[in-house]
């Protein structure tokens, strides 16, 4: 039986993600600071590096070869702009959204190995800049994009997950965004579905839904342009 590890894995897309896995026959297990639906679950902040280093170390005394990691765990900013976010906030998010991802992955790393695949769950809002939660999830976008050239040699396969607006409990998008913004908010088994297709195909990176990939493409094409529209019009 394939054993996955997924972090966050108490709501959103991290418990979309131990449902469909659960229904393909997988073992789970479920890294969060609230209980979740996996078949097994560590509590565990990825936000603190010891505690995901001990949390490593007892499940793979449980399961020493580990065939899916994903990197989920994450946490918004409610703020949009440097100039007046919290410098606490700021920091706990850099440590959850990037340094989460990156911990999580050194700890786990002596059960991956060929065949293996990691998944990090990152954003759109990784690919342009868009102040401080972007700037977390862009640290996010550069880790997972560098582990695939690293871990690469060891055959072990990383997928690049960039989901656009997503309802999930922390992300509350449609009662944000109005009755037009919502039609663009797709649901976690929708960005799930997508996930694991993807793992299957072997691809290393995707935008889900597919219609928000010309945001990063703009940003990387366009730079300068982008910035004086954003400053002319706002945010």
């Amino acid at each position: 039986m394939p054993v996955a590890v997924v972090t966050g894995a108490s709501s959103g897309i991290g418990a979309a993600l131990v449902n469909a896995l659960r229904g393909r026959g997988w073992l789970t297990v479920g890294l969060s600071r609230r209980p979740s639906a996996a078949d097994e679950h560590e509590r565990c902040d990825v936000a603190d590096r010891e505690a995901v280093g001990a949390a490593a170390e007892r499940v793979i005394a449980r399961h020493p070869r580990l065939d899916l990691l994903v990197n989920n765990a994450g946490i918004s900013l409610r703020t949009r702009g440097f100039l007046d976010v919290d410098p606490d906030a700021l920091e706990h998010a850099l440590r959850t959204n990037f340094l989460g991802s990156y911990w999580t992955t050194l700890g786990f790393l002596p059960a991956l190995g060929r065949g293996s695949t990691v998944v990090n769950v990152v954003s759109v809002a990784g690919q342009v800049a868009g102040g401080p939660y972007s700037a977390t999830k862009h640290a996010q976008l550069a880790l997972s994009r560098s582990l695939t050239v690293e871990l690469a040699p060891r055959g072990i396969a990383v997928l690049t997950v960039n989901p656009g607006f997503v309802e999930t409990p922390g992300f509350p998008q449609r009662s944000r965004l109005g009755p037009l913004g919502a039609r663009m908010v797709v649901d976690p088994p929708f960005v799930a579905t997508r996930i694991l297709a993807a793992v299957e195909h072997g691809r290393r990176e995707i935008v889900v839904p597919r219609w928000y990939a010309p945001v990063g493409l703009l940003q990387a094409l366009a730079p300068g342009g982008l910035a004086r529209l954003r400053a002319r019009f706002g945010r």
